[in-house]
């Protein structure tokens, strides 16, 4: 494989942007494959996948590189050079790969491969509080399998098409996928594609979402001509696959405190053809209030530390404060109690995180239950989901039954 100049220029400004200045990696990335039209798909993929893997080993790299933050862009070409001489890439003679030790970067990065901090590219923080939660072995395995690139995985939408006829849509596209068992809506592809350009995309006939996601609104137990109330809707993945489940028979109301998260959904929920959904905009505590005792059906996406989603959100290793883990945990109980309010005698009620970490998990659940609002209700399953187990991200979720 030979390196482009005008692609490695790409990575290195993507790089600046997010290690420097803070931005998501996913929006810097979508913002610089549009940088040039003659670009093709091969290109575009460089550009993201290279971006994303340096994002995704950071701490090793830069350790390797012996640079640290900010990082100029002779730092960052050091750093790029660290990659691509691990990835074995013949090193083109430009001035940015002078003097580059490949023999000495191959050497560090076996010594660094033995301490798990480095070989698994996390702050120390973030080690010790792993090991704390899940145990040394558990902890291991887990952050490996989180630092995997994540699949390409499609929920398919059946108010509009079928798993197999969509299979055989986009197959006429050239694009291979496979079912995977026990995830009844799910398809994966077997590469990587761009396919929101096509016309399945466009027509509704499905939506990405990781084969974990896609298990929290099937715990939901819903049924077509249900009440339902999905409280931190945000763009409204849940709330799409909700709307599938229950056949747009119903009702779906949608919550959140982002009013620009439910445009969104709003215009995810045209193209999907669900028309049992009624955003909410939470500008008040009246919203929640004029619906309590009211659902038969709650599910409380809560927001969380992201932990279990590492695979597709690397830079979050970086974003991520313990303070904000602390605070979290607040709003997390909060929303639990006030929102649990919803539900009617005799409904359920899904608490769920996207997170593998048991604090924000069984041990808020616990919490809830022991309280004073929480003893109306009863623990009926959950569901933790390792990546480590399952390839997929890390989720949790627990079924609850009102009295």
């Amino acid at each position: 494989m030979r390196l482009h100049r005008n692609l490695c220029f790409a990575v290195i400004d993507g790089l600046t942007l997010i290690f420097n200045e803070g931005k998501y990696a996913d929006k810097v990335i979508q913002q610089l494959l549009k940088r040039d039209k003659r670009w093709g798909s091969r290109d575009r993929g460089f550009v993201a996948e290279t971006t994303y893997e340096i994002v995704r080993w950071k701490r090793l790299y830069t350790e390797i590189a012996e640079v640290k933050e900010p990082y100029s862009r002779e730092d960052l070409w050091r750093v790029f050079a660290v990659w691509a001489t691990l990835r074995g890439l013949k090193l083109p003679d430009w001035k940015y790969f002078e003097n580059t030790p490949s023999r000495k970067i191959k050497g560090r990065f076996d010594e660094l491969s033995k301490i798990r901090k480095f070989k698994e590219s996390i702050p120390d923080w973030m080690d010790e509080l792993g090991v704390k939660e899940l145990g040394e072995a558990a902890w291991t395995k887990e952050i490996a399998a989180l630092n995997e690139q994540a699949d390409v995985v499609l929920r398919v939408n059946t108010l509009k098409t079928t798993k197999e006829k969509l299979q055989a849509e986009l197959f006429d596209l050239e694009i291979d996928s496979e079912f995977i068992k026990d995830y009844p809506n799910a398809l994966r592809l077997k590469e990587r594609a761009n396919v929101f350009t096509t016309d399945a995309f466009k027509n509704g006939h499905f939506e990405v979402q990781d084969a974990s996601s896609q298990l929290v609104a099937e715990f939901l137990n819903v049924e077509p001509g249900m009440r339902v109330v999905d409280t931190c809707a945000g763009a409204g993945g849940k709330t799409l696959h909700l709307a599938s489940l229950m056949d747009n028979k119903g009702q779906i109301i949608a919550l959140d405190i982002y009013a620009n998260k439910l445009n969104e959904l709003k215009r995810r929920a045209k193209r999907n053809g669900a028309h049992n959904i009624e955003p909410r905009h939470i500008d008040s505590t009246k919203v929640i209030k004029k619906l309590y005792d009211k659902a038969d059906r709650v599910l409380i996406d809560a927001p969380c530390s992201g932990l279990g989603v590492l695979k597709r959100n690397p830079d979050a290793k970086w974003k991520l404060e313990p303070e904000f883990l602390d605070n979290i945990k607040k709003t997390q109980q909060e929303i639990l109690q006030q929102y649990s309010r919803i539900v009617k005698s005799g409904g359920q009620l899904v608490y769920a995180t996207c997170s593998v970490l048991p604090s924000e998990n069984q041990n808020q659940v616990n919490t809830f239950l022991a309280s004073e609002s929480g003893k109306d209700f009863t623990f009926v399953k959950e569901n933790k989901v390792l990546a480590s187990k399952t390839g997929f991200d890390g989720f949790y979720m627990a079924l609850l039954q009102k009295k």
